[in-house]
């Protein structure tokens, strides 16, 4: 979550707080809810994000492995910050511009994540698990299905609402749609990127998703992952996703900081191009560039340019 994001939320009155169920009134004095605590860190039951990279496509031989813990907004982030530098990237050569292409849609990973942040049962004092293998990336939520909701119902964009607060909170904060969208959105965008359609799977009190990784852009040459399930390789396919390389995996934001020092100018849908992401990414980025302090933007949107600093 951006710094702008953060400061919207302190500026909720405490009347929309209690409309959604992070405060709430007794014996007339008002009350923080478990949903305030997780929102702040300040959950007595540390119900973390854990995140693992295994060698093979099983769990008996792990490569690295992080657990996040604090606000669940937070985690989110981090989480999926983690992801993006453990899964392979390329570079796709498309005329002059070169544009970063990773392995996976990195839109529909961060929804995922906040989906199983936003929509796991806290009941249930399990973690969250977010586990890369060679073959694919999966996520894993305490809690089971809700009453009447099915994975075909899912597919369909069906949904209820398990921890209406949280929803409520982080659809204030652009994290997360309450209106189901979210897992059509994402079967669509992996078809759109070639990769297998997720797969859903409802077991043993917990809900899994697993997104499977294609072999076939891996063996193209979209490797430099530090994760050490993948080999290094150079390759090119034209046929499907233009002239690749492997490369070492930085940060997005760093590519972005990078391209604005090249060119002061670019524009957000250059940048889109370029980064190979949804201009919902883009902007997301950019503003958490500012809120950090890393860039300014000087004069219009039409004729300014950015300033990078340090």
């Amino acid at each position: 979550m951006t710094d702008a994001a953060k400061a919207e939320i302190k500026d909720v009155t405490e009347n929309v707080l209690l409309s959604w169920g992070i405060l709430w009134e007794k014996d007339g004095e008002i009350v923080p809810t478990n949903a305030y605590a997780l929102l702040t860190g300040k959950n007595t039951m540390q119900q973390n994000i854990q995140c693992a990279i295994f060698k093979g496509n099983d769990r008996a031989y792990f490569v690295d492995r992080r657990e996040f813990n604090g606000p669940i907004q937070e985690q989110m982030e981090a989480a999926y910050q983690y992801v993006l530098e453990k899964i392979n990237r390329g570079m796709k050569i498309d005329g002059i511009y070169r544009q970063d292409v990773y392995e996976l849609p990195i839109d529909s990973i961060r929804e995922l994540i906040a989906n199983a942040v936003a929509h796991r049962s806290y009941l249930d004092p399990g973690n969250i698990q977010v586990a890369l293998y060679d073959n694919r990336l999966e996520i894993t939520s305490p809690g089971m299905l809700m009453n009447g909701v099915t994975i075909e119902k899912m597919k369909e964009g069906y949904s209820k609402i398990r921890n209406r607060a949280i929803a409520n909170a982080f659809s204030y904060m652009k994290i997360i749609e309450k209106w189901g969208s979210g897992i059509p959105r994402i079967i669509r965008e992996c078809q759109e990127y070639g990769i297998p359609e997720p797969e859903l799977i409802d077991f043993d009190g917990d809900f899994r998703i697993n997104m499977y990784r294609q072999p076939s852009l891996i063996q193209a040459g979209i490797i430099g992952t530090n994760s050490g399930t993948n080999s290094d390789t150079i390759g090119t396919n034209s046929d499907t996703i233009g002239t690749i390389i492997g490369i070492k995996v930085t940060s997005p934001e760093e590519r972005v900081l990078t391209i604005m020092k090249q060119n002061a100018r670019v524009t957000q849908k250059e940048l889109q191009k370029e980064l190979g992401v949804s201009l919902r990414t883009v902007k997301r980025m950019i503003a958490e560039l500012q809120d950090k302090g890393y860039i300014v933007r000087r004069g219009n949107n039409r004729s300014g340019e950015w300033i990078v600093k340090g």
